[in-house]
């Protein structure tokens, strides 16, 4: 079940998406749909040098970087995620960050964040809970439905944390 996570030890930043879409579970490759702007955003903010495509994530790791999602079920939208299923899926995801211990879990959907942990007046950018010793970041939802965010300010959004990762 699930698509597979894009993780392992020593991990400058594991991003956690929402839930895979049924693109991203169709081709088992973490934010294939078509206008998701994860991958843009990442080279964007100096993540990564280049665009990567969904089909190379696994080169990812070769620079710190990872991805998982809070909630493993794929659905049309994240809105179709209950909010059990996001308080099981914050417990699943504590349990990975310990195992392998990132610098930074960036969880990217401040809605999938509050409801995973229930933390309901997190705001963007640093949090002050940890798990462990890796460091808590929320990020915008790259998906195209988020439509409060253009690809240049989500890519800025990014960049600041790459700059506290830096």
């Amino acid at each position: 079940m699930g698509v597979p996570d894009v993780i392992g030890p020593g991990l400058r930043v594991l991003f956690c998406g929402i839930n895979p879409g049924l693109v991203t579970a169709a081709t088992g490759h973490q934010f294939a749909r078509p206008g998701n702007r994860f991958w843009p955003a990442l080279y964007k903010s100096g993540f990564t040098p280049r665009l990567f495509r969904p089909d190379e994530q696994a080169e990812l790791l070769s620079l710190g970087l990872g991805i998982t999602n809070v909630v493993e079920r794929e659905s049309a939208r994240a809105d179709e995620i209950t909010r059990a299923e996001f308080v099981a899926g914050g417990e699943a995801l504590v349990t990975k960050v310990v195992k392998y211990q990132p610098k930074w879990l960036a969880v990217v959907g401040i809605t999938a964040y509050r409801d995973a942990f229930g933390e309901r007046k997190a705001v963007m950018g640093r949090q002050d809970r940890r798990i462990g010793e890796t460091q808590v970041w929320i990020l915008p939802n790259p998906s195209g439905l988020n439509a409060h965010y253009t690809a240049d300010t989500l890519a800025a959004a990014f960049a600041e944390l790459r700059k506290e990762v830096d």
